[in-house]
């Protein structure tokens, strides 16, 4: 081992991020996730008397064997043998290391738990909610539309949320969205969408111009805030659609933005689309993510032979159970 790199954690880590987000483009939330698992690990080196430079294939074994120890979840652990992968990946990389310690490490895997998603009713109530709900008028456009967006496309409620005004001017019949990275997709709208959309726009226009004249610069996102980030955030939404939740009838704790993300994917497989679309529309780098969501098939293609298989229809009809004999006394066995 060299170790000819930084010697402090907190150095390699630092510099290991601001290379991820300059090279990668990597978005905020990765950035914070990769700090908190490798500023664990340095904690838990450090105790040790270890660390970055010296680490071995054993002690990370050993970390990961502390945190599951700790009851940390299967999908946490592999995300930090990830996060450990990728720092030594590029300290050898840098020359900081002659080897990465972690990179023959088997992982835990990850757990592919069924999506939880939502009925086409439970949908429809959500977006009859928003349109009544709101203090103003203005209000209640701006909340139909985040709803009709969020379901008509399937984004990410950060993706939403921060909507650049003008990918939404001209009344399109699809949005560019900027995704995990940098990466952009298009999503079509459907008819509710963009009616959804055309009159939040003139409703937000006409705010925005009144703000103006009172001295305050335009906006340049689709749903304005007055908050640091500049446009309403992922917490304020998430409270919006818990409360959606309680006036359309549902649990709160059975909705979230991305349970509705969820439902728009599973609605679409269900109706028939390719799943390889349904990647392209969710914004997927790999398949495999996409292919949690066909246990919606399992029903479809049962239906399916049901009503076309040239069999089925002539095949009878289940017959009543008989009731078994009873058994011989015990004395009258051979």
């Amino acid at each position: 081992m060299s170790g000819a790199g930084p010697t402090a954690a907190d150095s390699w880590i630092s510099t290991f991020l601001e290379a991820q987000a300059a090279e990668l483009a990597a978005a905020r939330n990765t950035l914070l996730a990769y700090g908190r698992d490798l500023k664990d690990f340095a904690q838990w080196l450090e105790h040790r008397g270890g660390s970055f430079a010296r680490a071995g294939r054993d002690d990370v074994e050993r970390y990961l064997i502390h945190c599951d120890a700790e009851g940390l979840s299967q999908a946490t652990r592999a995300r930090r043998l990830s996060s450990i992968r990728q720092l030594y990946r590029f300290a050898f990389e840098e020359g900081w290391r002659d080897d990465n310690p972690a990179i023959q490490i088997k992982g835990p895997g990850r757990h592919k738990a069924l999506p939880k998603t939502l009925e086409l009713s439970e949908v429809d109530g959500l977006l009859e909610a928003s349109r009544t709900m709101g203090r103003t008028e203005s209000d209640r456009l701006r909340n139909a539309c985040l709803m009709q967006l969020l379901y008509a496309t399937g984004m990410r409620v950060s993706e939403l949320v921060s909507l650049p005004v003008a990918a939404a001017r001209g009344s399109p019949q699809m949005l560019l969205v900027r995704g995990k990275g940098g990466k952009e997709r298009m999503v079509p709208l459907s008819a509710p969408a963009r009616e959804a959309l055309d009159a939040w726009l003139a409703a937000r226009d006409e705010a925005e111009e009144a703000a103006r004249v009172r001295g305050v610069p335009p906006s340049r996102f689709l749903f304005p805030s007055s908050g640091q980030a500049g446009h309403l955030t992922r917490h304020r939404f998430y409270a919006l659609i818990k409360d959606l939740a309680v006036a359309a009838g549902i649990s709160p704790a059975k909705v979230t933005p991305h349970v509705l993300r969820h439902a728009f994917a599973t609605h679409l497989l269900a109706g028939g689309a390719d799943l390889r679309v349904i990647q392209t529309l969710l914004g997927h780098a790999d398949i495999s993510t996409t292919e949690i969501y066909t246990h919606v098939l399992d029903d479809r293609l049962r239906d399916l032979v049901l009503d076309h298989h040239p069999l089925a229809a002539a095949a009878p009809s289940p017959q009543p159970e008989r009731e078994p004999k009873a058994s011989p006394p015990a004395r009258a066995r051979r």
